[in-house]
């Protein structure tokens, strides 16, 4: 179902073609700003953003259109450093292609962070749009305000970005009828009511690898309510089958908080693997149907497997709304433990084959760090899926997995004892002073690398663990080499510098 997604993940790694060009912008730049842009960019051109602060109001740009082998880029100069700040939208994309937006912080809009669109027609989406360690924050408008919205947008990647202090009525990232899409490797804290919002008929979405903390209400609401009239594709008359969501994918994620980390809104075939909920405040699930007009699936056929949920004391594990099929949910190999209570069960609405009920002894919890040891009642328990590969820290997940985010088994097989050996693990992730580098080897290279290859801090000869001060380091994405002395073989990690 994510057959898109192999050339959506190559168009960003093949060079930009003979031709391109490199563009400036910025006071000292060739042009201002990047609407000046419009209509004179082309395939391969790499916009590159001067590190100042951009305050020229809404940017709109009208088919940028790159190709498979030339995207067009706007690139920040330095990481985060060239800022959008304040107007109404920071940047408008209208029926683009093949366009990478990398490196840029974008704050204090009054209506969307970002917005990216298909101009209002679906015959024409946008498509295979890339945004890539990006900083989105500080909305200003307390309304139905997102930090970053894409409506009828195909085959697009988020990587690396983060999600801080979005509007109170408004998302992280707003999905409208948007399919064929990845979002990984991402932070979101208070973002607004919802993390990510997947609706209008939105499919096909993999949500892997992600942190969510304290979001006000949903921190993944995997659905909604949506208007008939801005439905990707268009809602056939009469209305047949019709869903706010279908087939997405909630893989290896983290939840810390929130009133209701998962909330399965009208959606259809969600499969929520190998996450980690720990206090969430008020539900862990929700199961509501929202939109009951004539020719809409009820939600239903929807999946909850491999994850661990720890709750701080009494709520309600599930909250199940009316025109629901919850009934027709599948639950498996779940490991539950109420921290309050010792005789506690959750209360589902199906049974859950193969629970667990026990404490998964998280490593430290207290400093968010929910690595599992390999005593864990997780370990070993979970149920054998294709998908996901990987956990939290892009190990591989044994066969059969453990349950949660984190892989915590020992490896069986010598193949999979060099895969796990040169893995690095990161936490805290974000940091903000120091990062605890752990993994198999001992004599190993560290090295520390910003956005643009240059290096921050090298150690040699090392044993692991160690905690690394990281005070120093600019703030976004840092990448972590760690090469085994031995074999010189290496495996590299990210981690988001606060």
């Amino acid at each position: 179902m994510f057959r898109h997604l192999h050339l959506l993940c190559c168009f960003m790694l093949i060079s930009a073609s003979a031709g391109s060009q490199i563009i400036a912008v910025g006071d000292n730049g060739d042009f201002p700003n990047l609407e000046a842009l419009d209509g004179l960019v082309s395939a391969g051109d790499t916009v590159q953003l001067e590190a100042q602060i951009f305050s020229d109001g809404t940017q709109f740009l009208v088919d940028w259109i790159g190709t498979e082998a030339s995207p067009i880029v706007i690139l920040g100069a330095i990481d985060h450093q060239s800022i959008f700040r304040g107007g109404t939208e920071a940047i408008h994309l209208i029926d683009c292609n093949y366009v990478v937006i990398d490196g840029i912080r974008v704050e204090q809009q009054t209506g969307n962070g970002i917005n990216i669109d298909d101009g209002g027609d679906y015959s024409t989406p946008s498509t295979h749009i890339t945004i890539r360690n990006c900083l989105f924050r500080d909305m200003a408008g307390a309304g139905n305000n997102d930090l970053l919205k894409m409506s009828g947008v195909d085959s697009f990647f988020i990587q690396e970005c983060q999600f801080l202090n979005g509007g109170s009525g408004g998302s992280g990232v707003d999905f409208v009828g948007c399919h064929w899409g990845v979002v990984e490797d991402c932070f979101f804290e208070d973002p607004g009511v919802t993390g990510i919002q997947c609706k209008g008929g939105t499919q096909f979405i993999r949500m892997q690898r992600n942190t969510f903390k304290n979001v006000s209400q949903r921190a993944l609401n995997l659905g909604g309510s949506t208007g008939l009239e801005f439905f990707r594709p268009p809602l056939p008359d009469p209305i047949v089958d019709a869903f706010e969501a279908a087939d997405l994918e909630v893989f290896s994620n983290v939840f810390i908080g929130s009133r209701a980390p998962v909330a399965y809104v009208g959606s259809v075939r969600v499969k929520v693997y190998n996450n980690t909920f720990y206090n969430p405040d008020n539900w862990v699930i929700r199961i509501l149907q929202e939109n009951t007009a004539t020719g809409f699936l009820v939600c239903g056929d929807n999946e909850f497997r491999n994850n661990i949920v720890y709750l701080p004391g009494d709520l309600t594990e599930v909250n199940i709304g009316p025109n629901t099929a919850s009934e027709t949910f599948g639950f498996s190999n779940n490991l539950w433990f109420n921290a309050s209570s010792d005789s506690w069960t959750p209360n589902l609405p199906v049974p859950d084959i193969d629970q667990i009920i026990d404490d998964p002894l998280f490593e430290d919890p207290v400093n968010e760090n929910f690595i599992i040891p390999s005593n864990s009642p997780a370990v070993g328990a979970g149920l054998t899926v294709e998908t996901p590969v990987t956990d939290f820290n892009n190990w591989p997940f044994l066969s059969p997995p453990s349950i949660g985010a984190f892989e915590g088994g020992e490896p069986s097989s010598q193949a999979d004892l060099e895969s796990k050996n040169i893995h690095v693990q990161l936490f805290p992730n974000p940091a903000m002073h120091s990062i605890w580098v752990d993994g198999e080897r001992n004599q190993s290279r560290l090295v520390f690398l910003n956005t643009l290859g240059q290096v921050l801090k090298r150690i040699d000869n090392i044993s692991l663990p160690v905690r690394v001060d990281v005070s120093d380091f600019p703030a976004g994405v840092i990448s972590v080499l760690l090469v085994d002395l031995s074999s010189k073989r290496a495996h590299a990690r990210r981690f988001i510098k606060r």
